[in-house]
């Protein structure tokens, strides 16, 4: 499970994480909501190892891991895929995955037939580069190079940004998937309501840096929420 207690977060002199607190066990999805600017992704950067904070715990199945390098977080089963999805645009779909390879012991250095189960779209494309896939392929990909590493824990950045309806049905069938298999606990952030709430087994909205609701999934309630998400 991950325990995310008291953090605080800042940029130089600027705060941008409150005493922030989470928790994303192994057989749930975990969505953090809020506007643009909240420190929503600050919180999965902190998760991550991305970026260092100033005060509070974040532990990861009983260890505290907020002294770690992003290395050494990923070794322990945590990946992360960022908002923009940061592809490597000029290696081929193939080459991408591949990247996931570094955490792992070399027998284990092979590509998931499950992979392509998951993202049927991919096989057809090993040989393209990266930068020539849209933007639905693209977020298939860093999706897939995620799960390539084997991980405990998926951290999700804003996966439906910018993606037609089509594909968005797409990868909210592959994160329910992963959910229910119960092999890893999913961290997401996003702004799409309907998205969050179908997912959401626990919640957590917030503004100006500070969670300002919590709770079960089940009991999110969809005025409130939005009134914190709206634009």
């Amino acid at each position: 499970m991950l325990e995310v207690e008291n953090v605080d977060l800042f940029y130089g002199a600027s705060q941008a994480l409150r005493g922030v607190g989470c928790a994303a066990a192994i057989g749930e999805v975990a969505c953090v909501m809020g506007r643009n600017g909240v420190g929503k992704t600050s919180l999965l950067r902190a998760v991550a190892g991305q970026q260092g904070i100033r005060r509070g715990s974040i532990r990861w199945e009983g260890r505290e891991i907020s002294g770690l390098a992003p290395h050494q977080r990923a070794r322990l089963g945590i990946a992360y895929v960022p908002q923009g999805r940061d592809i490597f645009s000029q290696l081929s779909v193939l080459e991408n995955l591949k990247t996931g390879f570094a955490v792992l012991p070399r027998s284990e250095r092979r590509i998931p037939a499950e992979i392509f189960e998951l993202f049927p779209v991919l096989q057809q494309m090993l040989g393209r580069r990266g930068g020539d896939l849209s933007g639905g392929q693209q977020q298939q990909l860093a999706i897939a190079r995620a799960l390539v590493m084997r991980p405990r824990l998926l951290i999700l950045d804003e996966p439906t940004e910018g993606l037609q309806p089509s594909i968005i049905k797409d990868i909210q069938r592959v994160i329910a998937l992963l959910r229910d298999r119960g092999e890893m606990a999913i961290l997401l952030v996003e702004q799409y309501f309907e998205f969050a709430r179908d997912l959401a087994d626990r919640y957590v909205v917030m503004d100006r840096g500070a969670v300002v609701l919590a709770g079960a999934g089940s009991d999110m309630e969809e005025n409130v929420v939005r009134r914190y998400i709206a634009v």
